[in-house]
């Protein structure tokens, strides 16, 4: 005698489901470029790189924002640089964990995403005390509705 695997069922939820793994994704390989951009950098004149960047894509240096990010970017050296990548490429593999098991409706996924995207909401409420724009308050209401999501996934899904 046997017990039979109880399925889960792919139809509630799957699409939310998906586009929150496909999300995870893209900042996943996003934060990854940006990891290995920064070790591109590594013993090099970064505002002077990103000056001649922006240059061949025709953008005004002298431009108020671009001037102020450039100026900041002179200050950045080969340990920033170092720790940055290092950063990146940790947060990198925690999205694509996430969104792989999210992928495979794996139960420690949905777990892991409600832990890690819950834990950084309290930094981003103090950001956007501390400076409020719609950016942030957009990343904070995305995430939490993600996080009220799962919940209620993993709630359904033990009942």
């Amino acid at each position: 005698m046997y017990v039979r695997a109880k399925k889960r069922s792919h139809s509630k939820g799957n699409g939310a489901l998906l586009a929150i793994a496909i999300f995870k994704f893209v900042k996943g390989a996003l934060l990854l470029a940006l990891a290995f951009g920064a070790l591109t950098m590594l013993h090099k004149d970064v505002a002077s790189e990103a000056g001649y960047f922006l240059d061949q894509l025709r953008i005004d240096p002298d431009n108020r924002f671009i001037g102020g990010l450039l100026s900041k970017l002179q200050l950045v050296h080969s340990k920033e640089l170092k720790e940055l990548s290092a950063l990146g490429a940790a947060y990198a593999g925690l999205f694509l964990t996430e969104g792989t098991g999210l992928l495979f409706r794996k139960r420690w996924a949905e777990w892991l995403t409600i832990v890690a995207t819950s834990s950084l909401m309290p930094i981003e409420a103090y950001e956007l005390f501390v400076k409020f724009t719609a950016v942030r308050l957009f990343a904070l209401l995305t995430n939490i509705a993600v996080v009220l999501y799962l919940i209620y996934l993993v709630r359904q899904k033990e009942s």
